[in-house]
């Protein structure tokens, strides 16, 4: 049996964030659609085999009883840190200490935590940013799975604004390339199904029209205008919601 952190390229305690990342990461390289050599689509095989088990927590669990607990005896020993990283950033009140405590606890298996310390920034600092203190890999990267969480928690509106930066910032720099379907999939999803209802017709209005400028396609516009328009009228804006159904109609023609 191969190790499947090792094909990841990860420790064996790592997160699930990281083993997401390690296997975008290897995933952009190994593709057959970015190479044709028989030995790398082999590899890419075997990439997809070892993420598929340790991003399932049963599988995981399975594979280091069967795996580990043969060469290892069971045993892993981690390293000691005496400084705590954790708590000298909650100690600290500036907005970077607290963007790097978001990012940190996603990684470290504390998504409650990192999901409420984001929404807390997001509400009392106006003009707060994570992407600011990051690489922008590392924002993509992370960003994209805190917006995973977001999603989980029914956090839509915050979910889609963190995802309108990576989208953007994908379109200037192509960072995730074969990922992006999955990162415009989540973004549509969340637009098309968990807005309207769910969050106030304002702030569902401030994503539709966001959206409108983020290459979704144009049957995907005329959907977000038919929304934009039902929200309109449930506001009493009778003219701007016969403008949205006319530009949708339009688009689709």
């Amino acid at each position: 049996m191969e190790d499947c952190y090792k094909i990841l390229g990860v420790r064996h305690d790592a997160t699930a964030a990281e083993i997401k990342r390690a296997y975008r990461q290897k995933a952009k390289l190994l593709h057959p659609d970015a190479s044709q050599d028989t030995a790398t689509t082999e590899e890419f095989r075997q990439l997809v085999k070892a993420y598929e088990i340790l991003s399932d927590a049963k599988q995981r669990s399975l594979f280091d009883e069967s795996y580990f607990t043969r060469r290892a005896g069971g045993h892993y020993n981690r390293s000691v840190n005496s400084f705590d990283y954790r708590a000298w950033l909650l100690k600290r009140n500036d907005e970077e200490s607290r963007s790097k405590l978001i990012f940190f606890d996603l990684m470290h298996n504390r998504e409650d935590d990192a999901v409420a310390e984001f929404k807390r920034m997001s509400m009392n600092h106006a003009g707060f940013r994570l992407a600011k203190w990051f690489t922008r890999e590392d924002f993509m990267d992370y960003g994209f799975i805190l917006c995973e969480e977001l999603v989980l928690r029914q956090e839509y509106y915050d979910a889609f604004i963190l995802l309108e930066q990576i989208i953007r910032m994908e379109y200037s720099y192509h960072y995730f390339r074969l990922f992006f379907p999955e990162v415009m999939e989540l973004a549509a999803n969340v637009l098309k199904n968990h807005l309207e209802g769910k969050i106030p017709d304002e702030l569902a209005l401030d994503c539709w029209e966001r959206a409108l400028e983020l290459g979704f396609g144009k049957n995907s516009d005329a959907n977000f205008l038919r929304k934009m328009a039902s929200a309109y009228r449930r506001l009493g804006d009778e003219a701007t919601a016969r403008i949205c159904e006319e530009e949708a109609l339009r688009l689709v023609k």
